[in-house]
This record gives structure tokens, C-alpha cells and sequence, in this order.
């Protein structure tokens, strides 16, 4: 078959368009979800990204009415090993019922972390249940399963040191290289302290990271509001936080409305100098505002800053505060100052090209559209973290950045597949969702969208590096497939 040339047997439907992340650009980071309050993870070469689960809520006439974030009680996972394709690792289960943490209500603002105890890597979720108090989740693995390891809040207005603060809310946390924990929370402003509102804590935590030590102590970050962060940089503490919304006059340096600023210390404890602001307000670059949440973390020797904006609902028509991660490199001068960060639909470059001689999970994506993913549910196994990309229509696509083919080339592709009663295929085509077709997979109907099946079918002109767009075609007005993982072969 001379693939070039090939037309598929479905009804044609131009390619579904794009909403909310363009191709070609990197942020938002996905945009088939929102992810708000985003902390970074840095694990055997991949930086995994926790955030604040946001999803529509309703009114009565089935119209989304503003995110009120009462109801959310689960945190999403994603993550990278070159910074702009990324894979859903779908939800954690954090609060209530059917929670790990069933005493909490809600989970905001997550913070994760990673030590060695008794040789063994175990992994942290910090998390905030509402404003009142804070819990911890503990695991073997950075996707899970997750378990409660105490059965109450870490955190709670008990806590030594923490009687005066508004907000006990928006965790960060630091594993010192000696090994010591270190937790940095809290927030609001007290009647009339709009300047200095002295809501911020930090306290050490115990060997085991879900205990604490001492007393917390005050961060005096002028204009605290909340979304505390926490980095160590050559031998330096710094401190992050976003400023609070008073609208009266402010003394020259000191941070406006919804910014993140920074406070320097040569201990994790403090005491703190304050130094700036690094970025401003959503407003400024996306022209639509709200909080300002971010975490900074380090990657393969660069530094980069994770924050949230409503790009992903302003551009679906429903600017209503429900949040989307996007990344940025950050630089620091000399002196150890930070630049002012610009925030921006480009994103960051690629670290490396991605390898497609290897399983590449479906859900592992640049850019999309018209999809979503849901995890495959496994009898045989209690927690699985695989997932499937879903609700496929014709004319839906999902794409990989830069897949390096090699100089040879390719010859064939392979995928796991489940189909319903209809028939459908995989359309291959390189650096567009309409560019070069190099192959298309035919898909037979099948004994239903639980059943997977591996299929192959030859593909030519796939050599050097290009953008690889996998387009779905179908029968129309219909779901088509649940795809699982792809690989092609030499």
C-alpha cells in the first residue's frame, strides 16, 4: 500500500480545532483539564507536576456559575521528562468518603516532596483542607496509591505558633540536605494588618515528615496573602508568596495586588529579607486576573517557575476561576537576585526529543483536541495508573513535540486499542493534523470499549524529527475508541 496516497474509507470532517492551547505553543501545559495551585516534584528525570483538581460547577439551568472550590476533593497528577509533552496520571482520591484523608472535606493547593527514609523512597503530598487545617498523605510512588498515614490533620490551630493565622492553607515543603523537613504555610490578612499581615509560618517537621517539631515561626512577608514556596539556591532560602489584593497606597518596593514576591534567609528558619517581586498578576500577560499561585523548582540544571491562569476557560467561553498550569524559566542574576519573570502563551523549550521506539502512553500529549482521559479500570489490581485517552469523535487528534524518528526511519506502528460496534481507524500524519499521512491503523468494531486489543500497520516516510499528530476517524455522531499506548518499530 502506498500509504502517501492513502484516503480513509470514513466520511471526511476537517480536523477538530484546538481550544485553549495552540500547537506549537507550550502553555497551558494541558488543555483537555484544569489544574490550578501547581507544586513540582523532581524524580528520576521527570518533574511531576500536583495541583488543585478544578472542575465545572453548575447552576440549576445546567450553566457553569463561578468556581466556589467547596467541592473540591481530589488532586490531578501530571508529568514530563522534556517539559512540553506530558502525561495524565489522572486524579488522587485525597478527601472524604472515598478519600485517603476521609476526616478532610476538601484538598487545595498540594505540596509534594521526596526523601529516602530507611533506604527506601516514600513520597509526600501536603495538602490543605479548606483553610482550616492541613494534611499529609504518604506513598512508594510518586502516582500512588496514596494512604493517610495518621488519620488526622498535621497542621491545625493546636499547633504550636499557629493561633494567629487567618488561612492554614497553601503548604510548601523543603528536605534540607541534611535530611531535616521543613513545612511553610498560611495566609489571610487580620482586620487593619493589610501591610504586614505576619500570616506566615514555618515549622520543622519530624524524620518521618508527617510530624512536627517545635513551634512555627512567623515569615514576615509584607502584604502576605497566600501560596507559600520554599527553594534553597546556592546555600540561600528563598521564600515565595503571592501579595494581597488591598487597594490602598503602597510604600515604593513593596509588591502589588496578586503578585508573587520573594524573601531571602541564609537558614531555613529565617530570619527573612525581603528583596521583590518576580511576577506580576495572570491580568498583566492573559488579560484575564484572579489569584496567583505558583511553584519554582529546578530541572536538568535550569530553573522554572510553575504558576496558574484562566486561559484554558476564558478561551472556552467561561472566564469563571477555573485555573490552568502554565511554565516559565526563571534566571537569577549574579547576586543571587531574581529577574522578573514573563509570563506567556510560548512556554519553554523542549529538553529533548522523544523516543517512539518505546511504549508512549496515549494520554502522554502536546497538544489535543476534541479528547479526554480516564483511567482503565483493572479487576486484577486494586490501584492501576494507567490510563486511556477517551471520548474520541471523528476528527479528534492528539499530538506529540519533536518525535525523533532516527535516520532510518520507521516502518510500522502499533497500538492498543479498545473499539465499540463500529469500525474506525488511526489516521498518521507528520508535523500537522493534516500534514503528510505516513500510515493509517484500521481499527475492526470490537466486543466493547473495555476490551483492548494490540493492532499494527506499516507506515513509510516516518525519519528525522517531526511533530507526530494522530487523528481519529470514525463513524460521525459517535463515540469511536479508548486508546491505550503506541509504539513504532524499525
Amino acid at each position: 500500500m502506498d500509504v502517501s496516497g492513502a484516503v480513509s474509507k470514513f466520511s471526511y470532517a476537517p480536523p477538530a480545532e484546538p481550544v485553549g492551547k495552540a500547537v506549537l505553543k507550550g502553555n497551558p501545559l494541558v488543555s483537555h483539564k484544569f489544574g490550578a495551585d501547581p507544586y513540582a516534584l523532581v524524580y528520576k528525570d521527570r518533574v511531576y507536576l500536583y495541583m488543585t483538581n478544578d472542575v465545572f460547577e453548575y447552576d440549576e439551568s445546567g450553566s457553569v456559575k463561578d468556581n466556589t472550590y467547596a467541592n473540591i476533593n481530589k488532586l490531578s497528577v501530571i508529568s514530563s521528562d522534556d517539559l512540553v509533552n506530558w502525561t495524565d496520571h489522572g486524579v488522587v482520591d485525597v478527601a472524604g468518603p472515598a478519600g485517603a484523608a476521609k476526616w478532610a472535606t476538601q484538598s487545595w493547593a498540594p505540596a509534594a516532596v521526596h526523601k529516602v527514609i530507611d533506604g527506601k523512597d516514600k513520597f509526600f503530598i501536603y495538602f490543605a483542607n479548606n483553610a482550616s487545617n492541613i494534611g499529609v498523605l504518604t506513598s512508594d510512588s510518586p502516582t500512588g496509591p496514596w494512604i493517610d498515614p495518621i488519620g488526622k490533620p498535621l497542621l491545625t490551630r493546636e499547633t504550636p505558633g499557629v493561633e494567629k493565622v487567618t488561612w492554614l492553607f497553601d503548604p510548601a515543603v523543603l528536605v534540607d540536605d541534611n535530611g531535616k523537613g521543613y513545612i511553610y504555610f498560611g495566609g489571610g490578612i487580620p482586620d487593619g494588618q493589610e501591610e504586614m499581615p505576619n500570616t506566615a509560618r514555618v515549622m520543622e517537621l519530624g524524620k518521618d515528615m508527617t510530624s512536627v517539631l517545635g513551634e512555627a515561626q512567623p515569615i514576615p512577608a509584607p502584604y502576605m496573602f497566600e501560596n507559600s514556596g520554599i527553594n534553597k539556591v546556592n546555600g540561600k532560602y528563598y521564600y515565595t508568596y503571592c501579595s494581597n489584593f488591598y487597594d490602598g497606597v503602597r510604600p515604593d518596593g513593596s509588591p502589588q495586588a496578586g503578585q508573587i514576591a520573594y524573601m531571602v534567609s541564609d537558614s531555613p528558619m529565617g530570619p527573612w529579607t525581603y528583596e521583590g517581586m518576580i511576577l506580576k498578576n495572570p491580568v498583566h500577560f492573559f488579560d484575564i486576573g484572579g489569584n496567583n499561585h505558583h511553584a519554582i523548582f529546578e530541572f536538568h540544571g535550569s530553573w522554572y517557575i510553575a504558576y496558574h491562569a484562566q486561559t484554558l476557560s476564558k478561551a472556552m467561553g467561561v472566564p469563571k476561576g477555573y485555573r490552568s498550569t502554565h511554565l516559565n524559566q526563571v534566571f537569577f542574576n549574579a547576586d543571587g537576585t531574581i529577574q522578573e519573570i514573563i509570563a506567556n502563551y510560548e512556554g519553554v523549550k523542549q529538553l529533548k526529543a522523544l523516543n517512539p521506539y518505546v511504549r508512549v502512553e496515549a494520554e502522554t500529549i502536546g497538544w489535543n483536541a476534541g479528547i479526554n482521559t480516564e483511567a482503565i479500570v483493572d479487576d486484577a489490581q486494586a490501584h492501576s495508573a494507567n490510563r486511556a485517552v477517551t471520548d474520541i469523535d471523528n476528527g479528534d487528534w492528539i499530538a506529540l513535540s519533536n518525535v525523533d524518528f532516527g535516520t532510518k526511519g520507521a516502518s510500522s506502528f502499533t497500538a492498543s486499542v479498545a473499539s465499540g460496534s463500529s469500525s474506525s481507524s488511526i489516521e498518521i500524519r507528520l508535523d500537522s493534523p493534516d500534514g503528510k499521512l505516513i500510515g493509517e491503523l484500521s481499527i475492526p468494531a470490537g466486543n466493547g470499549l473495555d476490551q483492548f486489543n494490540e493492532l499494527q500497520t506499516e507506515i513509510k516516510g516516518a525519519d528525522g524529527v517531526h511533530h507526530l499528530f494522530l487523528v481519529f476517524r470514525g463513524e460521525t455522531n459517535r463515540k469511536l475508541i479508548k486508546f491505550d499506548y503506541w509504539q513504532v518499530h524499525r
